[in-house]
Formats: structure tokens, sequence, C-alpha cells
């Protein structure tokens, strides 16, 4: 199905038909934009201390001295414990004495205890989050990172069976079944009567979310023409994302309860529902498993809105491996499909360990946490832009190349030039969206969505290692940004031995695949890269 495009070319590039198909799916992924944040509002942590019931007869002295004071690690300067009191006993005894903290009693003498009757939070910026109203802090504080790991192992989840999902029963049913999970199990989270079941239910959320987001992009990759694609897969999807991603912050700037939150983040999924009859589903996909008759009629309202006569026949062949079922394995089942997958993997896994680690520090920036997270979304916008102008002009290779070796080298800068570090985050997300687009024009019709998935699994690898690079800050500054500078400039050498997709068909089945150049021209051995690969994993 080489030719699909040549028998579809006359529909043109930019009807009224392609115009809906790009614009309703790129709606579809601004919920993604508000999931993949909202944790950073959700589970917040408010500065809290231990809770002196009211009911206690102590005078206003003694209940603000009844907190004692420790060093802040990070500023040195003395802060209220938030996990520990002066036991109560003892205060309640000093104070019906008439006794003065600090002057008739010397507080260092007072044995301490720990938040018996729970904790008092500031509600400032909060009017309560998840930490607040199942008190996740002190001896529970793992709880609170813990969640954040559960989502993303919904999604790690989603990457592994939605794919195969997609390819087997159709990209439009697998995305708003998706669709429908993530609103639906989002709403029910709002009622979590505990945290085992909020992070039961981020589960869903996070199988949903990826799920949802992969469908819709492999749905448009395949209907939209080659130069309308390439706006589609690096700007159009992106750019919506981004416009959820700063909603977030702006929502979560007048609905402080997290409660409320939620149900405000969930419930516009349900006006994605109707657009079940505007969305059709993908002729290629169709087309490969032997739906003949329904790809042609898709094809026909797609002229008829473009207001086109179709040719009396438009697909005229049959392929007996069209019809043939393919799953995860056949991503290995023969050396030049296996070669592209595991280089693949290789970089969704560094390029997402970069990303995700600028933006976990960038959440980390003094100030005010709405703005940071409207600022770490704003700075994406160009980036997205930047990655639609190298696709449409520039080879695949030389794009994917040039944005992340100039990533790691902007982060190895960044002792020289701290303002690099936003420079970085640049050019990995430029990247980022580059090998998205990418990767759905190497592999065929029959696998793109499975290969999509576990492009997605290796990613999230990715996305838990990425917290510890951050961690290395502890031992040296610098460490963190060394590595991450290093493993993504070299990935960028190694991308170039990935075959080039610039102004190719779209390849329907796996003998239409392009060659790797590394396993064809013998540049790299076996042994090499399974080296590469041991140290990288």
């Amino acid at each position: 199905m080489a030719d699909y495009e040549v028998q579809t070319a006359f529909l043109g590039e930019w009807g009224r038909f392609q115009q809906q198909v790009f614009f309703l799916l790129c709606v579809t992924v601004i919920p993604n934009g508000f999931t993949i944040l909202a944790i950073v509002f959700l589970a917040d942590t408010p500065p809290h201390r231990c809770l002196v019931p009211a009911h206690l007869n102590l005078s206003a002295a003694w209940r603000n001295s009844s907190i004692p004071l420790e060093t802040e690690s990070q500023t040195g300067a003395l802060v209220p414990s938030k996990c520990a009191r002066y036991r109560l006993k003892d205060v309640l005894s000093f104070s019906e004495k008439g006794l003065l903290p600090g002057v008739d009693v010397n507080l260092s003498n007072v044995p301490k205890e720990g938040c018996l009757d729970g904790w008092e939070y500031d509600q400032s910026v909060y009017i309560s989050t998840i930490t607040s109203e199942w008190d996740l802090v002190c001896d529970d504080r793992w709880k609170n990172p813990l969640t954040s790991s559960v989502f993303f192992s919904g999604v790690l989840t989603g990457s592994f069976i939605s794919g195969q999902l997609a390819d087997r029963y159709g990209r439009k049913v697998m995305m708003f079944v998706t669709i429908t999970v993530q609103t639906v199990f989002t709403l029910i989270q709002a009622f979590s009567p505990s945290w085992t079941v909020f992070c039961a239910m981020f589960f869903v959320v996070g199988y949903g979310k990826i799920s949802n987001y992969i469908s819709a992009f492999v749905l448009g990759t395949e209907i939209l023409g080659p130069r309308v694609r390439t706006i589609f897969s690096t700007a159009g999807m992106n750019l919506f994302f981004a416009l959820g991603y700063m909603l977030l912050p702006i929502l979560a700037f007048f609905i402080r309860d997290w409660r409320m939150l939620l149900l405000g983040l969930a419930l516009p999924g349900f006006l994605y529902l109707p657009l079940w009859w505007y969305i059709p589903e993908s002729p290629r996909w169709l087309l490969s498993q032997g739906r003949v008759q329904e790809a042609e009629a898709i094809v026909r309202y797609a002229a008829k809105r473009n207001k086109i006569e179709p040719p009396p026949v438009i697909f005229s062949f049959s392929q007996s491996e069209r019809t043939k079922t393919h799953n995860i394995c056949d991503l290995l089942c023969s050396p030049n499909i296996r070669w592209i997958s595991l280089m693949l993997w290789l970089v969704w896994n560094t390029v997402t360990i970069s990303y995700f680690a600028l933006s976990l520090n960038t959440a980390n920036l003094h100030g005010n946490v709405h703005f940071n997270t409207l600022l770490s979304a704003l700075i994406e916008i160009p980036a997205y832009i930047l990655s639609w102008v190298l696709f449409r002009w520039c080879p695949r290779r030389l794009s994917l190349f040039l944005t992340l070796f100039m990533g790691g080298s902007f982060l190895l800068l960044i002792q020289c030039i701290p303002a690099s570090m936003m420079t970085g985050k640049f050019a990995v997300t430029t990247s980022f969206a580059v090998i998205y687009a990418y990767t759905a024009e190497l592999y065929p019709t029959v696998l793109r969505n499975t290969a999509l998935g576990t492009c997605s699994m290796a990613a999230r690898i990715g996305s838990i290692i990425a917290p510890y690079f951050i961690y290395l800050r502890s031992y040296s500054i610098s460490l963190p940004y060394i590595l991450m500078g290093s493993l993504t400039a070299l990935v960028g050498l190694l991308s170039l031995l990935l075959p080039e997709s610039y102004g190719m068909p779209l390849p329907d089945t796996i003998t239409h695949m392009q060659h790797f150049p590394g396993h064809t021209l013998n540049i790299v051995s076996p042994m090499t890269l399974s080296l590469w690969l041991f140290c990288f994993f």
C-alpha cells in the first residue's frame, strides 16, 4: 500500500475534511496537558506545623512557643518544626502556673513529642491538597512522590497495552474509549475517600492519558497528507497540549481546593464524546485489515466534504499481509526493524530523562508555583514551532541530531553560562516533538500504534529515572547536568544511524520500511550497540 497517497491525492492537502480532522484531533489532547502536571497542585505541601488543640487552656504566648524552632537546611534560618512539638502535658502545666516561656522556663529542657493531634496547614495558597487532607507529611511524606510514580506506572502500562489494541481494533475506537476512561476516572478520583483509592484511580487516569494521545497522534498522521501531517505531528498536537498545560495553572489559581480542581479538569472531557460522529477511522488502518469498502466510504465522504468528485474505483488491490495480525514481537522479527526499534527506544529514553529532569528542576524554582508552571509551559511553545520548521524543510536525521546535540551541549555549559539551562530545555523539548513525528514516519501502518506505544514505554522508564538525576545535586550541583548533557549529546550522534524518512511515503507494511543504515552498511556491530543499550538502560 505504498501508493495510498497517490490513490488519494485527488482529495488535496487542506480541504474542509482535512481541516476538520486536524483541529478536532488537536482539541482532544488539551486534557492531556491538564493531567501531566496536575499533581503539582493536587499534592503540593503547604507550610505546616503540629496542631495544638483549641480546647486547651493555653495562653497565646505558650501556644506560639509550643512548637520548637529548627534550622532550615536550605536557608539556615530558624523556622517552626513541621513534625514535632513540646510535650503538651508539660506546656499546659507551665501555663497553669502562670510561667512565661523563655523567661521562667528554659524550653530546651522540655521534652518533645510528635504531632499526636495532627497538623495545621497554611491556607494562603491552597484551601486543601491531598497532602493536607491525608497528612502526607513527616513519617508519611514518602507517599507524596509515590503518588506520581503510580501515575507514571499507569502511563507505562497504557504504553504497553493500548498500542497493540489500537492496531487490532482501530485508532478511533481506542481513542474514544481512553478519553472516556480518563474523564470518568478523573471524576471518580475527585471523590476519593482515601489516599489509596486516589492512587488507584490515578493509575487508570495515567493509562488513559497516554493511550488517548498516541491514538489521536497516529490517527491524524495516517489521515492527513504529507505537508499537513508535518504540521500536525510537530506543532499542531504539541501546541494544543501546551495550551492545556498553560490552562492548568490558571485554573488552579482560581480553584484552590483539590477536589474541585479535579472536577474542573474532568468535566470538559465529556464535551469530546460527541466528536465520535465527526472524526473518522483511519482509511490506512482499514485497508491494512482488508476492510476496503469501509476505507472507500471514508475517502468518498472526504471528497464530498472537499467538493471533489472521486474516481469510480479508489482502491483496487488485495494483499495478504494487510489482514495479518501483528503484535509487539514483530518489532524484533527482522534485523532491519529490530535495529530501528532498539535505536528509537534508546533515543526516546534519553530525551525523556533530560526533558523531565529539567522540567522537575524548573518546578522547584523559588517563587509562585502558578507562575513557574505557566512559564514552564510558555517556554515550550517556540520549541514546538521550531520543531515544525525543522520537520517541514530539513531532513529528519539532521533535525533530531541538531536538537539533541545542541541540547546536550548547552547542558554541559550550565556551569559557565547558567542561562543555558533554559536553552537546553528549549532544545530538548524541540527534539521531543521531532522524535514523535519521526517515529510515526518510520513504522508501517500495521505496527504504527504498537511501535509508538513501545517507544512511549521506553520514555516512561526515562521519566522514572529523571528524578534521580535531580537528586544527584546533593552530591554535586554540576553532576546532573554533566550526565544529562553527555548522554543527550552522545545519543544525538547515534541518531545519525537511523534511516531518513524526509520526502518518503508512509510505509504501510513491514517490507515497505526504510533500511537502517547502521545495519546495512555495517557501521556498528551488534556487540557495540548492545553495550550502548546496557549503559543507557
